[in-house]
């Protein structure tokens, strides 16, 4: 029996399904109508004229559009309560504790074309917890959201959000956190460092004596300090929010300082301003399309950002760090060809291959391209039309979402839900029937 379940998912995972008669728009090579062939969740062949393979699953594009899976590179769906603020250094706690693979959100991205998030900690603190980069694998366990052999990554955090509970009104001392400036969040990230130089060389010195074989006690432990030293030892990459110029390069400097780089500089809404300096630091950014004026130190954002800094060299993606705005992150790329002139397939780039390269997957994720993942989302119009609606997406060519299905199973599911309801009304009255009544003494 277990012999033939294994043949069964064996067979199941070898699928090959074939996209025909689409308009492939692959991001890193031209567009062309042809046809895009997956087998074990990879992309195994594309071009205008493909052999269908025997017994492949063959899908009928109709002219519509093709493209690689949204990646977007700042969320907050699949989890919940992920704001550790009772500390100003939360590097010991990370996301992918808490997934959570119920949450609705993730279907709903799904169904806006998104294939990879990166789920962030909060930024209540100048040194958040550890992120988690996931695939959106509608249906299975939490475990199976990890985008498997992701490089780790970690939440740092400037300005108003990490400061403010050192501000808080009417708080009294004792409730009061340092900072309560954005002088003190830099010396909180420099004092984490130090702290964590200090770790890194007591480990070194255990590591050499060990190394010749002589007697020595390994250091305690430090769950807060080893991200960190995962950061300064290049093993884990830095995402930063921020928003103002001065704060930019203030970061900055204190990466350059400690010997290691910004991965990505998150929301840099002032980015524009500094530009030249954020390429020369060679830190890549990702922002919001035209978000502004919705607190003080987003008031000199502008929808022209995400172009000027594409312009000044930086690697630039949009992200949503919203579960709304990630269903229509195709539309926010579009604003930049009107904000800043960019071309088509520099647009869809920062949804695609651009956030891919930040997150250091672009060698599995971004483009199509023979031997990428499969991931990608077959849209009805033109994925930069305001019209344009995702009616398939494949995660590891996998269909994790078809319009057509999800429309035709609606009216059977309002039909369960209210058999389930009527269910729960009929079973909380026998209950209170079943509760004797209480018996006067």
């Amino acid at each position: 029996m277990k012999h033939l379940l294994w043949i069964a998912a064996l067979a199941a995972s070898a699928q090959t399904v074939v996209i025909q008669n689409a308009n492939v728009l692959p991001i890193t090579s031209a567009p062309f109508k042809g046809s895009v062939v997956l087998e074990n969740g990879k992309i195994r062949e594309m071009g205008e004229k493909v052999m269908v393979p025997a017994g492949a699953t063959v899908v009928e594009a109709n002219g519509q559009y093709l493209m690689p899976g949204i990646i977007d590179c700042h969320s907050h769906i699949a989890a919940a309560a992920i704001n550790e603020g009772s500390v100003s250094v939360s590097s010991m706690v990370g996301i992918e504790d808490v997934l959570n693979p119920q949450d609705i959100s993730i279907y709903r991205a799904l169904a806006g074309g998104v294939t990879s998030a990166n789920i962030l900690h909060g930024s209540a603190n100048a040194i958040g917890g550890k992120c988690s980069l996931i695939k959106l694998r509608w249906g299975d366990d939490a475990e199976k959201l990890k985008f498997e052999g992701s490089v780790p990554s970690i939440k740092f955090a400037l300005g108003e959000n990490p400061k403010r509970r050192g501000n808080t009104p009417g708080a009294t001392v004792s409730n009061l956190r340092y900072p309560a400036t954005r002088m003190g969040v830099e010396d909180v990230i420099r004092q984490a460092f130090n702290e964590a130089k200090a770790y890194q060389a007591k480990w070194k010195e255990y590591s050499g004596k060990v190394a010749q074989k002589v007697a020595a006690t390994p250091p305690r432990r430090d769950l807060k300090l080893e991200p960190l030293v995962e950061v300064l030892e290049g093993k884990r990459h830095v995402h930063a929010h921020c928003y103002r110029s001065d704060e930019i390069l203030m970061l900055l400097r204190v990466a350059d300082d400690y010997g290691f780089k910004i991965r990505t500089l998150q929301h840099v809404l002032e980015g524009y301003k500094v530009a030249k300096e954020i390429a020369a630091h060679g830190a890549g950014a990702s922002t919001f399309s035209d978000w502004w004026a919705y607190k003080i130190e987003a008031y000199d954002a502008i929808p022209y950002n995400a172009a000027l800094m594409v312009k000044k060299g930086i690697l630039v993606s949009l992200n949503s760090d919203s579960s709304d705005v990630i269903r229509r992150l195709n539309t926010e790329a579009a604003k930049t060809i009107k904000y800043g002139g960019l071309s088509e397939t520099e647009a869809l780039s920062l949804i695609t291959i651009n956030p891919a390269k930040q997150l250091a997957v672009d060698h599995r994720v971004g483009s199509l391209e023979v031997g990428k993942d499969a991931d990608l989302v077959l849209f009805n119009k033109h994925p930069l039309s305001s019209y344009a609606v995702a009616q398939k997406v494949w995660v590891d060519g996998k269909v994790r979402f078809d319009r057509e299905k999800d429309q035709e199973e609606r009216a059977s599911k309002k039909i369960k839900k209210k058999q389930l309801l009527e269910k729960s009304r009929l079973r909380q009255e026998e209950q209170k029937k079943s509760v004797s009544p209480r018996r006067s003494s």
